[in-house]
């Protein structure tokens, strides 16, 4: 059973005052408990501070929203964007590499339009901002980390990830545990939770700026004592000045933990976060016509653009008796399959007559998509999977003259993702088609039925 805070402390404010350069536990550093005026109860040694924001009981915080009151009706669809940071950055640049200009006159304005779509307006907020304008319907999208979606969204039924993987922000949420001390042998999360020494007295001190997914995390792992803090930075230095037993954070490449002495364990990564397109269910249904159409082309955009970074487009051409004798040494080479096969079509040549009449000579052009490969960080270029291998198999069957050549976008007949809103929204797949205006009044009928079968129920 999870401790409560009125185990912990009494009082749902209470604070832990202890040395900054202390180690260890209140207990450890010389600290003694006193009872405060009021009902709360902290630990003081007079030296520095460090406040207990949350333990791992539900309270009625920011995150906790019991009834969320309508939004102002409007017209307009709302976009909400990250205002700063390399979230914001990497935001701008898919939606620019997708087509989608955002023109901001005034770079001080909040405000901003896509003119590609009109009727769309683009709201900069921070990052967690953005969530809770989502789930208080204020804004109809927006496109934030995973890791924030998670933290604020907090569970809410009215939040829908449209698009869960847009590329990039890539970064995990993990515990760091110091390197050495009483943490030198602890590898997993089982022996972290088996230490004896966190007791009701010297619970588990933990700082993080992710306390809701927090609070799941410990409670699912069967941890029973546990404190959240706060810090508004550097959360890396808590152990080392002993204002906290571990941290948890995200996490990027791993080096900020190294050099501050502190790793991951094993069971202790937590959410895997990149950017993610999310949606307001309230207003997807309330006003489908306006929404479904926008949101239709946004996926498509994204997921043609998306899919396009996986591949290069190469063209060769090679030698062969028919088309069909091409396609087949083509096909037997598992790099040049393509997408769904080559295309191959005839070269025509001058005849070398007088008339300068074109002719066949045996030369076939053939195109096909050929997958990436990672990243090449040391010259920051991208390479393509099966690239190199795929040109010399071309150049072994007869191919000769290859353009490599970078795709912007592939579209497909219908978007997966879009097909899942649909399914999640309770629309006939069957009944909307491909068409989002046929979705939109499908979304609409249903909402019609059901506030007409309202006061029947009643």
């Amino acid at each position: 059973m999870i401790q409560q805070r009125s185990q912990l402390q009494k009082s749902s404010q209470a604070g832990l005052v202890c040395s900054p350069g202390g180690q260890g536990s209140p207990a450890a550093v010389g600290c003694r408990r006193v009872a405060a005026r009021t009902s709360k109860q902290r630990y003081v040694c007079g030296r520095g501070e460090l406040q207990i924001t949350a333990s791992l009981i539900r309270r009625d915080d920011v995150h906790t929203v019991t009834k969320l009151p309508k939004p102002i009706p409007r017209d307009s669809i709302r976009l909400g964007l990250p205002s700063k940071g390399r979230m914001a950055e990497d935001t701008m640049q898919l939606l620019k590499d997708c087509a989608l200009s955002v023109y901001k006159p005034n770079p001080r304005q909040y405000v901003a339009k896509i003119p590609q779509i009109p009727g769309v307006e683009v709201w900069f907020q921070r990052a967690s901002d953005v969530v809770r304008k989502l789930r208080l319907g204020d804004i109809d999208l927006g496109i934030v980390g995973y890791d924030m979606f998670q933290e604020i969204g907090d569970g809410d039924s009215d939040l829908v990830v449209v698009h869960e993987a847009l590329g990039f922000g890539h970064c995990h949420l993990a515990l760091g545990v110091p390197m050495g001390g009483k943490f030198a042998n602890i590898n997993n999360l089982e022996q972290l939770r088996a230490m004896d020494c966190w007791t009701e007295e010297t619970p588990l001190r933990v700082v993080t700026g992710y306390h809701a997914i927090a609070k799941r995390f410990f409670d699912q792992a069967g941890f029973e004592h546990v404190a959240l803090l706060t810090a508004d930075g550097a959360l890396e230095a808590a152990p080392a000045m002993g204002c906290a037993d571990i941290i948890l954070d995200l996490v990027s490449t791993g080096v900020t933990l190294k050099e501050n002495n502190l790793r991951e364990i094993e069971g202790g990564r937590i959410v895997d976060s990149q950017g993610v397109l999310v949606a307001n269910r309230r207003s997807l249904t309330e006003r489908p016509q306006q929404l479904l159409p926008v949101l239709h082309e946004l996926l498509e955009r994204l997921d043609a653009h998306l899919k396009a970074e996986q591949f290069y487009s190469v063209i060769a051409n090679m030698r062969g008796e028919s088309p069909e004798a091409v396609a087949t040494l083509l096909m037997q080479q598992e790099g040049l399959r393509g997408l769904q096969g080559p295309t191959i079509s005839p070269v025509y040549s001058l005849d070398g007559s007088a008339s300068g009449a074109a002719a066949k000579h045996g030369f076939y052009a053939c195109v096909i998509c050929v997958a990436k490969k990672n990243l090449y960080p040391s010259v920051k270029a991208l390479q393509k999977k099966n690239l190199y291998p795929s040109v010399k198999a071309l150049q072994k069957i007869g191919g000769s003259g290859v353009l490599v050549q970078p795709m912007t976008y592939i579209f497909d007949e219908e978007p997966l993702r879009w097909q899942r809103l649909l399914a999640q929204l309770g629309i006939d797949e069957a009944a909307a088609g491909n068409d989002p205006a046929a979705a939109a009044a499908v979304l609409a009928s249903n909402g019609t039925a059901a506030q007409e079968a309202a006061p029947a129920r009643r």
